[in-house]
């Protein structure tokens, strides 16, 4: 049984839900998330989504692969972003993260990962003809300390990029964010540089499920919600995407002021 929101608000054209904690977060979050699965395999045969990686996104995937009404072999899987130079086996890579809480899961139609390794420009021409291949009905974006979306952080966001995928370098916040979720011991080992989807790729996708628990989020929620829409806080993009829901919890909707 999943507990309604606490709380809901309007914060420009996104809906704002509040919960009770990251738990009820991702419950509601993958239920949403599944009845616009369904909604795109009846509309079209297919669903086509976004996942987004990291600590802030657990909840909400453990739930997604549990859920028994979603047609899986109808789903095709993308990711976002994954650090030059990593391999699809590294400890903090988004491949593996996908690979064993998504891939190893569920019976999806295809799994779509963003390579690392090698040539990244014609990493970045393959990948962005994939999903131009097809609508995205969903990207499930997060929110980063510094207000980033996928690695848009503010030096390098742009809302009208003319890219789907470009070749990023990560600021320190983004980049020390990573040593404080325990994926790396320390700043030197975190990559410098990424390939993300940009701010305009992102949305591109019909549908933001965008989770954000914890209370080390709080600010950069606040700046996304009640500031101005700028890149200087990239995440403030959700504010304009017409079909956008955010999932908090309590301590990441702290500082609202509503």
């Amino acid at each position: 049984m999943i507990s309604p929101a606490i709380e809901t608000h309007l914060y420009g054209t996104a809906k704002v839900q509040v919960f009770s904690s990251r738990v009820e977060l991702g419950m509601a979050s993958a239920k949403d998330a599944a009845h616009l699965i369904a909604e795109a395999i009846r509309e079209r045969g297919n669903a086509r989504i976004m996942v987004a990686t990291g600590n802030s996104q657990l909840d909400v995937v453990k739930e997604l692969v549990r859920l028994p009404d979603i047609e899986w072999p109808k789903v095709d899987v993308f990711h976002m972003d994954e650090y030059v130079g990593v391999d699809g086996d590294h400890p903090a890579g988004f491949q593996r993260w996908i690979r064993e809480r998504v891939e190893q899961k569920v019976s999806a139609r295809s799994i779509n990962y963003i390579s690392g390794l090698g040539n990244i420009d014609e990493e970045i021409a393959r990948y962005t003809d994939l999903l131009n291949a097809g609508p995205i009905d969903i990207a499930f974006v997060g929110i980063g300390e510094n207000g980033h979306i996928a690695f848009n952080d503010p030096p390098v966001a742009e809302f009208d990029d003319p890219k789907m995928l470009k070749r990023v370098v990560l600021d320190e916040t983004c980049r020390l964010q990573q040593v404080n979720e325990g994926h790396f011991a320390t700043l030197d080992l975190v990559p410098k540089e990424a390939i993300t989807v940009t701010c305009s790729g992102l949305f591109r996708a019909k549908a933001w499920i965008s989770c954000v628990p914890e209370a080390r989020k709080a600010k950069a929620v606040r700046a996304a919600l009640e500031g101005k829409i700028t890149t200087a806080c990239p995440a403030s993009l959700v504010k304009r995407h017409p079909n956008t829901t955010v999932y908090l919890d309590d301590q990441s909707a702290a500082l609202l002021t509503r």
